[in-house]
């Protein structure tokens, strides 16, 4: 999901308005209602600098169990090998995707060898076949209208769905603005998370269980969805001088402590996280004149912030 997003335009110790907006509740937040990201979930991709020089990090807060673990554990073995170092990112498609990895993947003569521990992972990973732990009091927020077939929520702070009932469920990440999914073949391929890209358009829902998604990008994603786009089919630059190249990919634990990326997101387990649900879905604030009555998961961003 789109991770970073305005925190607020109000002091955190002014009086609410009379219609508290997103960002207003988002800054009255308790620091108890926000929860840190643990080093060892956050992946640090370094862009080459661009044309004036500037750095460009993108952080990538991996997904958390039960979803796509085996995809997950890939990428933290192909992190610690350093596998990413001098590859490109590769395809950039206006109102989709931005993609990265091998620019040789394709040439078995020359594709970069992958690391030692990165297996195949098997489609049923897709989804999560047990019902999860979710703030069910947010259902009646989502548009379409859930309902014994088909819900949308949130878990540990990311977008997710499911359908059955609550006995027998399953349950899978979503495509929302900002995710990290993982670039495959024809099936039964399913990628083995050394080709990766990120949503930076409308959310794409029908890639849902369709391809594994990995994490999302929680900071420096303008990095990546600024890049000129690719008029090569599908978005793939035509010429090597058109491409990023990264420069390094790391777990965050194996940066400098004052390296390390230092970010919290609010818990959607929380009073504030249901409040500021409400907030998206039923604009009551000054500006708007009728509430929308509900809200599309993907336009309900977690509020990620950075932390001392």
């Amino acid at each position: 999901m789109a991770a970073l997003v305005p925190l607020c335009l109000l002091a955190a110790n002014d009086p609410p308005p009379a219609a508290p907006g997103p960002g207003d509740i988002i800054a009255a937040a308790p620091a108890e209602h926000w929860v840190k990201i643990a080093a060892a979930d956050l992946l640090v991709m370094q862009l080459a600098p661009d044309s004036q020089g500037k750095s460009r990090r993108v952080v990538i807060q991996l997904m958390p169990a039960p979803f796509s673990t085996g995809w997950v554990e890939n990428i933290r073995k192909l992190a610690a090998s350093h596998w990413w170092d001098g590859t490109a990112v590769v395809r950039v498609q206006d109102n989709y995707v931005v993609q990265w990895g091998d620019p040789d993947g394709e040439d078995a003569e020359k594709a970069k060898p992958l690391p030692a521990g990165v297996v195949p992972v098997p489609e049923a990973q897709y989804t999560h076949q047990r019902s999860l732990p979710r703030p069910r009091a947010m259902d009646p927020l989502f548009i379409p209208p859930n309902d014994i077939d088909r819900w949308t929520s949130f878990y540990q702070g990311f977008p997710v769905a499911g359908s059955g009932t609550p006995d027998s469920e399953a349950n899978w990440p979503v495509h929302c603005y900002g995710m990290v999914g993982v670039g495959r073949n024809l099936s039964p391929d399913t990628g083995s998370g050394a080709e990766l890209y990120v949503v930076i358009g409308h959310a794409p829902r029908h890639l849902d269980r369709n391809i594994a998604l990995v994490g999302r990008v929680v900071e420096g994603i303008e990095h990546l969805s600024s890049l000129p786009r690719g008029t090569g089919p599908l978005g793939f630059y035509e010429a090597p001088g058109e491409r990023t190249v990264i420069q390094s990919v790391r777990l965050a634990t194996d940066l400098p402590q004052a390296e390390q990326p230092r970010l919290e997101y609010l818990s959607s387990d929380s009073p504030s996280f249901l409040a500021y649900a409400n907030a998206r879905a039923n604009r009551r604030d000054a500006f708007f004149n009728i509430p929308a009555g509900g809200a599309d998961i993907c336009n309900i961003p977690v509020p990620i912030r950075k932390n001392a």
